[in-house]
C-alpha cells in the first residue's frame, strides 16, 4: 500500500493506541479517531511513553519520536476518517458495538477503502454483513502489546475478497508484523486455543486445586510460557476473557467453552484486573 494513503484507527484504547503507532513507525499518515478527547489525550501520552521505551532500549533514534507523531492526527467525528484507504476499529469486543461502528464507517468512506476489524473472536462474516461492502471486510487481529507482539492474525469472512485479504497482508509485513491466514470460525485460533486455558486456570483456583501464585509458576516453569494464565487474563481484563468465552460457546456449541463461574463473579464484581486495580491479583492503579 502506497504510504501516502491514510490509515484511520477507530478506537483509541490500549490496542487503538498501538496499532497508531505501529503504522506512524512505518511511515503512514493516521487517524485515530474516539468520541471521547481525553480518551485521545491518554492515547497520544502512551504512544510517545511508548516511543521513549524504543529510544532508551535503542531500537529507534530520539529524532524520530516527533516525527512519528506528527503522522497521527486525532479526530472525535467519524467524518475524520473520510479520506482514508483502510480503517481498522479497535473498539470494546460487542458484536454490537463493532456493528454499530461498521456501519457508520460504510457510510463516511469510499467504497474502495478496506474496513478491517481487530476483533479477538467475533464473526468477520456477521459483522461483514452490517455494510454495503462485505468484499472489504476483513479481520486483523493484533496481539497485546501491538508494538512488541509479530503475530497478526488475518481473518477472512465468507465474502473477503483475494484482493483485500492479499493487500492487508502485504500491509502487515510492512509493519514488520507476521501475517498468518485463518478462518472465520469463533474464537479464531489464537483464541481457540488460549482462553480454554486460562478458563482451566480459573477452575483451577476455584476448586482449591493450588493457589494463584502455584498455578502461575506451573506453567511459567513446567511450560516455559512467559506469563501465568491467570497474570495473563488479569493483563487481557477478565471482563474480554468472558466475551471471548461466551463466544466460543455460542458459537461452536460445546459446554466444553463454558466459563467459569469465578470468573463470571469476578466479572461481576468489576474485578477485571489491571485496567482497574483488582483482578486474580491486586494492583496499584
Amino acid at each position: 500500500m502506497d504510504k501516502n494513503r491514510r490509515i484511520g484507527v477507530v478506537g483509541s484504547g490500549t490496542m487503538g493506541a498501538g496499532i497508531a503507532q505501529v503504522f506512524a513507525q512505518t511511515g503512514y499518515p493516521v487517524v485515530l479517531m474516539d468520541a471521547q478527547p481525553e480518551a485521545l489525550d491518554r492515547a497520544a501520552a502512551g504512544i510517545e511513553k511508548s516511543l521513549g521505551r524504543l529510544v532508551k532500549k535503542g531500537t529507534l533514534g530520539h529524532e524520530q519520536v516527533p516525527v512519528i507523531l506528527e503522522r497521527i492526527a486525532r479526530t472525535t467525528k467519524n467524518e475524520g476518517l473520510r479520506e482514508c484507504q483502510m480503517v481498522i476499529e479497535a473498539v470494546v469486543e460487542s458484536a454490537k458495538v463493532k456493528s454499530e461502528v461498521l456501519v457508520k464507517l460504510d457510510e463516511v468512506t469510499s467504497p474502495a477503502c478496506i474496513l478491517a476489524t481487530n476483533t479477538s473472536s467475533i464473526s468477520i462474516t456477521e459483522l461483514a454483513a452490517v455494510t454495503q461492502r462485505p468484499d472489504k471486510v476483513i479481520g486483523m487481529h493484533f496481539m497485546n502489546p501491538v508494538p512488541v507482539m509479530t503475530l497478526v492474525e488475518i481473518i477472512r469472512g465468507l465474502a473477503t475478497s483475494d484482493e483485500t485479504y492479499a493487500e492487508v497482508e502485504s500491509v502487515t509485513r510492512e509493519l514488520e508484523k507476521n501475517p498468518v491466514e485463518v478462518q472465520d470460525y469463533p474464537g479464531f485460533v489464537s483464541n481457540r486455543i488460549l482462553m480454554p486455558m486460562i478458563n482451566e486456570a480459573f477452575f483451577c483456583l476455584m476448586e482449591g486445586v493450588a493457589s494463584r501464585e502455584d498455578i502461575d509458576s506451573v506453567m511459567k516453569l513446567g511450560m516455559n510460557h512467559p506469563m501465568g494464565p491467570l497474570t495473563l487474563a488479569d493483563f487481557i481484563g477478565l471482563d474480554v476473557c468472558l466475551n471471548i468465552m461466551d463466544v466460543l460457546q455460542g458459537g461452536i456449541g460445546d459446554d466444553k467453552y463454558r466459563a467459569c463461574p469465578l470468573m463470571r463473579k469476578m466479572v461481576a464484581a468489576g474485578h477485571l484486573g489491571r485496567k482497574t486495580g483488582r483482578g486474580v491479583y491486586e494492583y496499584n492503579k
